[in-house]
Parts: C-alpha cells; structure tokens; sequence
C-alpha cells in the first residue's frame, strides 16, 4: 500500500515564519512605534503615521495574508490536536486582519485628514481607539505564532500523515500487478 506524505514540516515552516513575522511586526509597533508616538509632538506623529501607513498597508497586507493561508494549510496537511490548533491559529490570524481592517483602517482617514488641515475635537479619544485595535492585533497575532510553536514542538509525527491513498492498479483495468485477472 502506497502512503501519500505531504512534506507538513514545509508548511509548518511556512506557518511558523508568517505567523512570526506578523508577530513581530505587530510587537514592534506596539513596543517602539506607539510609544514613540506619545513622546513626540502630535504634528510630527500625524506626519509620521500616515507616511508610515502609506509603507506598511501592502507590506502588513501580504503579512497578514500569508500567516492566514499557512496557518489554515497547516490545518488541512495535519490531523487531530494539531489540525483543531492551526486551526485556531488560522482564526487568530483572522481576526487579526478583521481587526486591522474594521478598526485601524477606518481610523487611518481621520488621521490622514489631520495631517492635511488640523486636529478636530476628540482627536485624543481616536488616536486611543487606534492604539486599543493596534494591541488587540498585536495580541492576536502574538497568541496565534504561539499557537503554531506549540504545534511545531509539542506535536507528535503521527498526526503529520495524510491519510492512505487507495492502491492504484498497475496494469490495465481489472488486471493486478501481477498480471492476474480478478
């Protein structure tokens, strides 16, 4: 009986490095960049942060992306503990871009709009609003690369092989390897 292997240690490789380069994207942010933002001016950071969104969205896009799509294709090439985490994984990585793209993202237009003219009332409440999304994402990504570790360490082989594939006959319909007919 033949047994298909999918190489699953590629696509844990590529789901550990997505989900930790989303990680550490976000983690940077959170640690350097935001406090960074309270130490300077608020003109300098309207500046900065919307030179800096122009940079980051296609980088943090394909980021997001790409930690999605490993973490749920680890989810398909594995089984039992190991396909329920990536799933959970996949859903954290998720739930990162929904919070980047129905939190952060509209918020961006506001501080866009401040940079070109002036602040209105109850900027401070916003930019709050875009710090409490950005350590959201931040924690969800961080949560879903310590998922996939999990996975890459504490996961047993067993659970890496995809199911067996039905023998396939050698010779011609009906026939068996052999030659003999059934």
């Amino acid at each position: 009986m033949r047994v298909m292997r999918t190489h699953v240690r590629y696509v844990q490789g590529a789901a550990l490095l997505a989900t930790g380069l989303l990680a550490g994207a976000f983690g940077y942010g959170a640690a350097n960049v935001v406090p960074t933002f309270a130490a300077v001016p608020l003109e300098v950071r309207l500046t900065f942060h919307t030179a800096m969104m122009k940079v980051n969205e296609p980088v943090m896009q394909a980021a997001m992306a790409l930690a999605i799509l490993s973490s749920f294709g680890l989810a398909v090439v594995s089984h039992g503990l190991s396909r329920r985490l990536a799933i959970g994984a996949g859903a954290l990585t998720l739930t990162s871009l929904l919070v980047t793209v129905f939190g952060n993202v509209p918020l961006h237009a506001h501080i866009r709009r401040w940079a070109a003219t002036s602040v209105t009332e109850g900027y401070a409440e916003i930019l709050q609003r875009w710090e409490t999304f950005h350590y959201l994402r931040t924690m969800t990504g961080l949560a879903a690369f310590a998922v996939i570790i999990i996975i890459v360490v504490f996961t047993r082989p067993e659970s890496w092989v995809v199911e067996p594939l039905p023998p396939t006959p050698v010779n011609g319909p009906g026939e068996r390897a052999s030659g003999n007919r059934r």
